[in-house]
């Protein structure tokens, strides 16, 4: 084997001198799993690929015509070849490679099978199945070699040390797994293979370059090593085992030979490499005799109850001309498809790191989860718009012999994962099928089955070109970027002003500019094309895939519709011809923003609320905690609704969920505040927190009644988060700021509520609302807004002074923290304020004719201590209050009428006021219970008697019940948007 090799790297060394003068740039990257970036997508439209690559890839030739039956059924087995594909982060260390192993060997030994495949109806066992395992290099491994032949360009030394890091990290490995007497020869191997691999790069620094075919080959060493290792760890079991070097039969050609490695993570990187099969099949049954019987994988002496198991490296090829050569970045799982056709697999596993392949990228939809099952069709198009499917050509081997592909979780093997098999329906097809109908009507069945994206995008313009015509302009435009190698993701175009705009990967972006520039420079240059011209702000592409959305109407205005709600702007708007697809392209900050909402947008999770609570550890703030705490179960069964509490705040303290992630929330917040995690009250760290978090149904519930607090309301909305303020101080505030909250409110299609503010839990915004909206002439409010007064003047007699009365108000609840608020009129006059405001009245608090209840004395007074302190010295010296409010008590109660604290908002006059009056029992007061606030609504409908809302309004668990309902009437409307 080591002399196959050396022959390998003398080829390459001959390559690196033949382009010596001809040097290469190469591109570095770490053959990972598809990411989210923007080099994945080479957009031509999924489906014209697909076709594209059927034909140039051999798949109209049947597996059963290139593969001998020696190999496809080896050895008599009744089972046929499976075919498992492990990635580095699978085999970061010795303890995955035993995982690895122990698997393999589990896998190998068969399986039960459904009862529903056999004959009599009962579950048997399918015996043992012939199984091949494709590897990736080692975690890191790649990087590791990359960086070896960098080195040597500026310093042999340092070249040497990494290769030496790079090869005793994986032979500490291999002896860990296995004894001497197997890993001895493999050590020798690798030891002679870095000796190799050194003598190769030393030649580069003569030349100063970096020949794709070296970079090549040595990075491929890490799949070798890791095949061997692998490898010997199940000789060490005692299992009939055997490894594959994929350069001794899989022969490829490729379009592209001066390609290098590709970009990290791309998943057009493959593109150009083209498997021959025929060849292959004759190299592979070639290996079958040859090595496989030396091995013991090939013989007639392997008992019944085992099936050989054959490890074969991922990523690495030969090309048609002898060179070594690679599959590109992310090839293993091309790789495994290949062999998986080769060997006429029955399935092909391909093992990560999560439970298949997700609705949308967990880390940054944390709702997301695994789909069960996908079509070929629909994989490919969740993988070119950036999915960590797999690598989008390796599912074209399977489609000619509807292998199935299982994507399955090494960490969690009982979980079944993803199984992708089958074709999607033609457009034509489905145009047959029937009629268009609205994706809700189909009662749980949803029209897509992942959300994508791809980030690091621009788009390019070019913009009024009608001189020249818009047939001409396309034609050119594409064929400048197709002459520059730019990879075109989307195009749109409209025809009325012969302008066209293309999303292009990001770090493309001058040259696509440049290369249009060039073509169009006499146009330029006479004002015939108005201008072209590159976004310099960083954008994404967000794409919803599924094969479910043809034929079904609603799809794409529930999509928008998510995006205006959560405040993301699309800047393009694209369809794939297939009707699989529909993408956009919003701001880069937006992209996470815009995946939740999509996600929450088509039912595929609940729809979650990010909450901040602030003032949480008062009354009405604790209150609040706790009905949340008790409804969460119901409101997630009952509304599909998730309510995420993942800040909250005391007048002191603050602590924030990591990351915008949900706190566990308890009955006590106090001690939540009191862990090392909390910090101390930062409303500026607040605010940006609220502005990072992709949520895109954000809520602040500000319990506080605090000013400063409310003067940060406009940033918030602004955000495109939204407010619930039980307090009076922003909606009876300066009328500059109110109206640059409603400015906001109106600006950014958020929600401004409360409804709580006025009344605690009655409807009495909402009915004032319904009134005015629906045409009503509102002429007169009034009533009792106070449940302090209402307790007191029901409750204080000959018997009980005014002064106890209060004194029992607030030990009730009912009262202001501040109580000379109630008794001084002021409480009541800000809300007199909120409701003359919704009628459009220009009025303030100072403009609200208010009657006290108390001495200048005591309204005046400075009280020091704790709250408690204060309040005792306010309710002492209320007992000089006693004597007059008992006599006035009395003048009323002699003429049948009773004290309430009364409001009045006079549409006409424009006068406000809140006064203590007597009532007679004509009057809606008169019945007023201890704990109730009530509102007579005076219109021009209601003439004959007033429409009247009344009920308990005292309070902290009213009043957060009238929160909780401000929130719901917000969720209600995130739901409605999706």
């Amino acid at each position: 084997m080591r002399l196959y090799n050396r022959s390998f790297l003398a080829i390459a060394l001959s390559a690196c001198c033949v382009s010596a003068f001809a040097p290469s740039k190469h591109q570095h990257a770490t053959k990972s799993a598809v990411s989210h970036s923007a080099a994945q997508s080479t957009f031509q439209s999924p489906s014209f690929l697909t076709n594209n690559l059927r034909n140039n890839f051999q798949l109209s030739v049947a597996t059963s015509e290139i593969c001998a039956s020696t190999v496809t059924r080896p050895n008599d087995i009744a089972n046929r070849w499976e075919v498992h594909k492990f990635g580095g982060a699978s085999l970061a260390d010795a303890g995955l490679y035993r995982t690895v192993g122990e698997l393999l060997i589990t896998e190998s030994s068969g399986r039960l099978m459904p009862a529903d495949d056999s004959e009599d109806g009962e579950q048997k066992h399918s015996g043992p199945i012939p199984t091949m395992a494709i590897v990736s290099a080692r975690a890191g491994m790649t990087d590791q070699l990359v960086a070896v032949v960098d080195s040597a360009l500026l310093d042999m030394n340092a070249a040497e040390s990494a290769l030496t890091k790079a090869v005793e990290t994986q032979l500490s490995i291999l002896k860990e797994l296995a004894p001497p007497t197997i890993t001895d020869e493999i050590e020798e191997r690798m030891l002679k293979d870095a000796k190799d691999i050194l003598s190769v790069v030393q030649s580069l620094r003569m030349i100063r370059s970096v020949p794709p075919s070296v970079m090549e080959v040595v990075t491929g060493f890490g799949e070798i090593w890791s095949a061997q290792t692998l490898y010997a760890y199940l000789k060490h079991k005692g299992v009939v085992t055997a490894w594959l070097d994929a350069r001794d039969v899989l022969i490829v050609r490729s379009e592209k030979a001066n390609a290098g490695l590709g970009d990290k993570g791309s998943s057009s990187s493959t593109g150009g490499v083209t498997p021959l099969y025929v060849e292959s099949a004759l190299k592979m049954e070639e290996w079958w005799n040859g090595v496989g019987k030396k091995e013991g994988v090939n013989s007639e002496d392997i008992p019944p109850t085992e099936a050989p198991i054959v490890i074969a490296t991922g990523f690495v090829a030969t090309s048609d001309s002898g060179v070594p050569t690679t599959l590109k970045r992310s090839g293993s799982d091309y790789s495994a498809t290949i062999f998986a056709k080769l060997t006429d697999s029955a399935r092909v596993t391909m093992w990560k790191n999560t439970d298949g392949v997700y609705t949308a990228d967990p880390r940054r939809v944390p709702e997301a989860f695994s789909i069960a099952s996908l079509k070929y069709d629909e994989a490919m198009e969740l993988a070119y718009f950036g999915a960590q499917v797999l690598h989008p050509s390796a599912m074209e081997p399977c489609i000619d012999g509807n292998i199935p592909v299982y994507v399955r979780n090494i960490f969690n093997p009982d979980f079944k994962g993803t199984v992708i098999q089958g074709r999607c329906a033609s457009l034509s097809e489905t145009n047959k099928a029937g009629k268009v109908v609205n994706w809700r009507s189909k009662q749980g069945e949803i029209p897509i089955k992942g959300i994508t994206s791809v980030d690091g995008v621009s788009l390019l313009t070019l913009e009024g070109a009608s001189v020249i015509g818009g047939a001409q302009v396309a034609e050119r435009f594409m064929g400048s970027m197709a002459g520059a190698g730019i990879d075109v993701l989307m195009v749109t175009q409209a025809s009325a002003e012969s302008s066209i705009t293309v999303v292009v990967p990001e770090n493309m972006g001058q040259a696509a500019l440049r290369a249009a520039q060039s073509t169009f420079e006499l146009e330029l240059s006479r004002s015939n094309v108005n201008g072209i011209s590159l976004t310099d702000k960083s954008l994404a592409i967000v794409a919803i895939v599924g094969e479910g959305m043809a034929l079904q109407s609603g799809v794409s205005a529930t999509f928008m519709s998510s995006l205006a709600k959560a405040n993301v702007n699309i800047r393009v708007i694209a369809q794939g011809s297939s009707e699989r697809q529909v993408a956009v392209v919003v701001d880069g900050d937006d992209a996470s923003r815009a995946l939740r909402a999509a996600h929450m947008a088509f039912t595929l999770s609940q729809t979650m609320v990010s909450v901040t609570v602030l003032g949480a550890t008062g009354k009405l703030g604790s209150a609040l905690i706790r009905q949340l705490n008790e409804q969460r179960e119901s409101l997630s069964k009952k509304m599909n609704l998730s309510i995420c509490v993942n800040a909250v705040s005391s007048s002191k303290k603050m602590i924030m969920g990591k990351d915008g992630k949900c706190l566990v929330t308890t009955s006590d917040v106090n001690e939540m505040l009191d862990s090392d995690e909390a910090t101390g009250l930062d409303m500026h760290a607040l605010t940006m927190a609220l502005k990072a978090d992709v949520n895109p149904h954000r809520v602040v519930i500000d319990c506080t009644n605090n000013d400063s607090v409310a003067d940060y309301y406009v940033q918030w909305l602004n955000s495109g988060a939204n407010v619930i303020s039980p307090g009076r101080k922003a909606g009876a505030g300066p009328m500059d700021r109110y109206k640059e909250i409603r400015e906001a409110v109106s600006s950014n299609s958020v929600e401004w509520q409360y409804e709580s503010s006025v009344g605690s839990s009655l409807p009495v915004l909402s009915t004032l609302r319904d009134l005015l909206q629906t045409g009503d002439d509102v002429q007169l409010l009034r009533g009792c807004l106070s449940g302090t007064m209402a307790y007191v003047f029901r409750t204080m007699d000959e018997n009980t002074s005014f002064s106890e009365a209060v004194r029992q108000a607030v030990e009730k609840d009912f009262a202001e923290n501040n109580i000379r608020e109630d008794l001084s009129g002021v409480d009541a006059a800000r809300k007199v304020v909120v409701l003359a405001r919704e009628l459009g009245m220009d009025v303030s608090v100072e403009d609200v004719v208010v009657e006290s209840l108390l001495t200048d004395e005591i309204r005046n007074k400075e009280y020091t201590g704790t709250r408690e302190e204060i309040n005792a010295a306010i309710l002492e010296d209320l007992k000089s209050l006693d004597e007059p409010m008992l006599k006035r008590w009395k003048e009323e109660s002699d003429n049948g009428r009773l004290l309430r604290y009364k409001f009045y908002v006079d549409v006409a006059t424009g006068i406000c006021q809140c006064k203590l009056e007597g009532v007679d029992n004509k009057d809606t007061l008169y019945r007023l219970r201890e704990n109730e606030n009530l509102i007579a609504f005076e219109t021009s409908r209601y003439t004959t008697s007033p429409l009247i809302v009344k009920g308990a309004a005292a309070g902290p668990e009213l009043a957060a019940a009238g929160m909780f309902a401000d929130l719901l009437r917000i969720g209600r409307g995130f739901s409605a948007s999706t």
